[in-house]
C-alpha cells in the first residue's frame, strides 16, 4: 500500500472511531488529525475538508455494513428464509459490541441531515441500498414485494431501539417479528 494510500486509511480509520463515538459536530479536524497521528497538512491533503472526510467515513460505514450482512447471509446457507432472519442475527451480534451506539448513517442524518445535502442523500443512498438487499432477499424466499420494506423497518427499528435502551435484546424481538411476517407472507394463499 502506498504512503498516501496508508495516510488515507489511518485518517479514516481515526474518524469512523471519533465520529461513532462522539458525533460528527463534536469532532473537530484537529482532533482527527491526533487520532490519525499525521499532520494537519497531510489530513487535508488526504480529505480536502471535513464534509469530504464524513462522505468518506459513511461510504466506509456502508461498505462495512454490506460486508457484515452478506457474511451473516452466507453463515445463514442456502435457505432462503434463514438467509433473510441472518439479517437480525447479524444485528444481534453488533448490538452486543462494545461502544455500539445506533446506526451511524441513521446518527449522522439526526445531526447534519436538515443542513448538509451531501449527508443526507448519503444516508437516503444506504438506507435504498439496504432495502434492496432485503427486496432481494424476500424475492428469493419467493415472498410478495411488500415484505421486503417491512423487515428493513423492523430492523432500523432495531437498531434505533437498541442505541437508545442500551439492551440488544431488540435485535431478537425484531427477529421474532419477522419470523412472523415471513411465515405468513410465505404461506398459501389459503391458509393466511
Amino acid at each position: 500500500m502506498r504512503d498516501e494510500e496508508q495516510i488515507r486509511r489511518r485518517v479514516l480509520e481515526a474518524a469512523d472511531r471519533l465520529f461513532y463515538a462522539y458525533g460528527i459536530q463534536a469532532v473537530g479536524m484537529d482532533a482527527v488529525r491526533a487520532e490519525a497521528q499525521v499532520s494537519l497538512k497531510r489530513l487535508y491533503s488526504a480529505f480536502g475538508s471535513k464534509d469530504a472526510l464524513v462522505a468518506a467515513f459513511l461510504r466506509d460505514r456502508s461498505r462495512q455494513w454490506d460486508a457484515g450482512l452478506a457474511a451473516a447471509a452466507e453463515q445463514a446457507g442456502d435457505d432462503p428464509r434463514e438467509r433473510l432472519l441472518a439479517v437480525y442475527d447479524f444485528l444481534g451480534t453488533w448490538f452486543e459490541q462494545d461502544g455500539f451506539r445506533g446506526c451511524a448513517f441513521i446518527n449522522s442524518f439526526g445531526e447534519l441531515g436538515g443542513v448538509s445535502a451531501e449527508i443526507a442523500e448519503a444516508v437516503r443512498e444506504q438506507k435504498a441500498s439496504f432495502q434492496d438487499y432485503v427486496a432481494r432477499l424476500a424475492a428469493e424466499a419467493g415472498a410478495p414485494p411488500s415484505l421486503a420494506p417491512q423487515l428493513a423497518i423492523l430492523a432500523e427499528g432495531a437498531q434505533s431501539t437498541a442505541a437508545i435502551s442500551g439492551d440488544g435484546a431488540a435485535a431478537a424481538d425484531a427477529r421474532a417479528a419477522a419470523e412472523s411476517l415471513i411465515d405468513a407472507a410465505l404461506a398459501p394463499a389459503g391458509a393466511r
